[in-house]
């Protein structure tokens, strides 16, 4: 039997200040009856969570100083302590039942209950094994479902994260992560064992990570293993709630109705409770819930059988009224997170994807030709932005895909070098593929996209952007409905292909709609935007249509209202969206020169019967002046922009529209060593920064008082620690 003193003091430590005194004050009365009352000359007013543990222990020894202490724990309503307390004494085998209750369960019963979790165990076993085996590689040729461990790779898990509510775009928050390198790996299947010196058992953990960095295929590997019995066998019961599927259950449910949808064997068993700190609960995607998880306002529920919202049911689940021995496994994007307090949580994981030699790896491993894979990697690398979003699986899916295709006979010069070149070259590749798979059509990626593929990208872009400004990536089919997609023939849109656009069943019923990543998202919703404008003289930004006193809609207007929107946006959550949309008009600024005559042209002729502008409208074709106009529109605004996080976006957005010409006049005045000599002005120290942040280089030493520059300067300059190992 454990030692009963390590959760006695967990609990009381758990107490704040008047909490402590409460319980003191009780402890003294004596509520609890059939113990003595704790003598009031021992309990001093200052006494600590030590001081009470200690006398209650040599009073009335370990295991009834912890039902004493539970009892009293629900006196003065701390129900979470307590449950957590109770918990941790089941886990441990300390009886909490103690003279509270008068169970007693006679050996033969035991014998039974027994039975009956085993051959509940192997019936989930054998259901997660047949629903989880297989998965179709989100980005392939075929799209044809595989073995799960065939093709599964390592991700890397730190414990911790950064502990930080952290709601930027998630592009930055990448970028942000070169010098995290000292937080503590820790494997999937390791997530619910203590390490050395951790006391408390862990019952609940919250894995973060940004979208498509590898969360739910972890859950997938997780739940397969145990599956398979190969990892977490001392867990009894899994059942998977992934929240898209929640999403969808709009009536009041019991606890257990809900797990008996999710887990029908479960009713084969006549008493959950008995066993509930066996069970798993995986709650897959917070972010992507869409009931109401009020953690304050939210009534206790603590009755299995009672049913009540979804919602409800969840905050209580998670708050451990429900269940409160039971273990919980919830993921996240990191602002969604935030939401749920920490004292619900024991321990906080990050799916950080994939490090620098494990890029690597998997080029190496996804490209059997092996001179073909070093290509690949060797130019990656010379695109920092490039290189630096492979920290995403899903983006090295898109970028292996894209090079692979074209490396046999394209030049250098002519290989995707910014984001949106990239996902150019993805949307037309997988068109290709469809075409072939479903029409027999040899792909050429310099045929013209069909009238019906451009119906279906702008339906699809236009339901990227609504959605996007809700910051939704799961839908569903009145989403659809929305946007003039017709639910019924929703294969056929997601077959443009299942690598854009997936139609799912859930796990278990129902239809749920996603792009494969957010980048894609944004990437669609750009094309929308940017072909409401050029194609049908609309500007979807503003609020009210701009051809109310003038006869065409500018594209630099456009520009102007997407920065202006970005900008305004608390958490960046556009700041991909904008890049994209100003890279697709560097695109049409090649694309409408008749005598673009290389190689690349072949893409440029593909693109322009698909985002040429409407003859019958007379929209500015002179894309040189458009360009030029957002340039200076992005240059004004870097000097503007008092945030030092936006300026670096902005110099990301000049750099789709290659446009670097700040940052080599900065570096031409770091060379020839005047810049030492001068004042800098804010948007120089950006344009710094942005240098050796995209340099890909990591300086030993930063000091910031050899830049003269005035303290708007200075704070601007201070993003680059995140290159540095040392700053001063």
């Amino acid at each position: 039997m454990a030692c009963p003193l390590t959760p006695l003091m967990s609990a009381l430590e758990d107490l704040k200040s008047q909490e402590l005194k409460k319980f003191r004050m009780y402890l003294s009365e004596g509520v609890m009856e059939g113990f003595a009352r704790m003598p009031r000359g021992k309990l001093q007013e200052d006494s600590d969570a030590t001081d009470i543990a200690d006398l209650m222990t040599k009073m009335y020894g370990g295991e009834d100083s912890l039902k004493i202490t539970l009892h009293i724990l629900r006196v003065i309503k701390q129900n979470d302590v307590a449950a957590r307390l109770q918990g941790e004494m089941e886990r441990t085998q300390i009886n909490a039942q103690g003279p509270l209750s008068q169970l007693d369960v006679s050996p033969s019963d035991k014998r039974n209950e027994y039975d009956d979790l085993q051959k509940v165990k192997t019936a989930i076993q054998t259901d997660l094994r047949s629903k989880f085996g297989n998965i179709s590689e989100c980005v392939s040729t075929q799209g044809q479902a595989k073995y799960l461990n065939e093709i599964f790779v390592d991700l890397y898990i730190t414990e911790g994260g950064s502990g930080d509510i952290n709601d930027q775009h998630e592009v930055r928050q990448i970028e942000a992560t070169r010098k995290r390198d000292r937080d503590t790996p820790i494997r999937c299947a390791d997530l619910f064992r203590c390490l050395p010196e951790q006391k408390r058992q862990i019952t609940s953990v919250l894995t973060k990570g940004i979208a498509g960095i590898g969360k739910t295929i972890s859950v997938q590997k997780f739940i397969l293993d145990w599956a398979e019995q190969k990892a977490n066998e001392d867990i009894a019961i899994v059942v998977p709630l992934p929240f898209r599927d929640l999403n969808l259950k709009k009536e009041h449910y019991s606890l257990m109705d809900l797990l008996y949808i999710y887990a029908p064997q479960l009713k084969e068993m006549k008493n959950l409770e008995s066993v509930h700190n066996k069970v798993l609960l995986i709650m897959d995607g917070l972010d992507e819930c869409r009931h109401i998880l009020d953690f304050q306002n939210s009534p206790w529920w603590s009755d299995v059988s009672k049913p009540t919202s979804v919602g409800v049911l969840l905050t209580n689940l998670i708050k451990g009224n429900l269940l409160p021995s039971a273990m919980k496994w919830i993921t996240s994007r990191p602002a969604a997170a935030s939401q749920i307090p920490s004292e619900y949580i024991h321990r906080v994981t990050e799916v950080r994807g994939f490090s620098d030699d494990q890029k690597e790896e998997y080029f190496r491993k996804k490209i059997s030709n092996e001179s073909m894979a070093n290509k690949i990697i060797t130019h990656m690398k010379t695109s920092t932005t490039l290189y630096i979003m492979c920290h995403i699986p899903i983006f090295c899916l898109i970028s292996a895909l894209v090079f692979d295709s074209m490396f046999s006979d394209a030049k250098p010069g002519e290989l995707p070098q910014t984001l949106t070149e990239m996902y150019i070259h993805f949307l037309i590749i997988q068109t290709c593929m469809k075409n072939r798979k479903y029409h027999g059509n040899a792909p050429n990626l310099k045929d013209p996209l069909s009238n019906s593929d451009k119906g279906m990208v702008l339906k699809l872009g236009e339901l990227a952007y609504k959605q996007l400004n809700k910051g939704h990536l799961i839908f569903y089919e009145e989403d659809l409905q929305g946007c003039g997609i017709d639910v019924k023939k929703a294969s056929e849109y997601s077959s443009l292909c299942t690598e854009i656009f997936r139609e799912e069943k859930g796990l278990y019923q129902e239809r749920v709609f996603c792009f494969v990543h957010l980048s894609i998202q944004e990437f669609l919703a750009a094309v929308y935007v940017h072909v409401s404008c050029v194609q049908k003289n609309v500007n979807v930004l503003s609020l009210h249509s701009d051809r109310m006193d003038k006869d065409t809609v500018s594209l630099s207007d456009v520009h102007k209202k997407a920065v202006e929107i970005a900008l305004l946006s608390p958490n960046g959550h556009l700041d991909l969206f904008l890049r994209f949309l100003l890279g697709l008009s560097r695109e049409d600024k090649q694309t409408f020169l008749p005598e673009a005559t290389t190689k690349r042209s072949g893409l440029r002729r593909l693109m322009n019967a698909f985002l040429k502008p409407n003859p019958s409208h007379k929209i500015d074709t002179d894309l040189t002046l458009c360009v030029n106009e957002t340039i200076q529109c992005i240059r004004k605004e870097i000097r503007r922009v008092q945030a030092p996080e936006r300026t670096i976006n902005l110099f990301h957005c000049l750099s789709e529209l290659k446009d670097d010409s700040l940052v080599k006049g900065i570096l031409n005045e770091v060379s020839s060593g005047t810049l030492s000599h001068t004042n800098m002005e804010p948007d120089k120290c950006s344009a710094l920064t942005y240098a050796v942040l995209m340099s890909g280089n990591v300086l030993e030493v930063f000091d910031l008082n050899k830049f003269r520059t005035s303290a708007a300067g200075q704070e601007r300059l201070l993003c680059m620690l995140k290159a540095c190992k040392h700053g001063r």
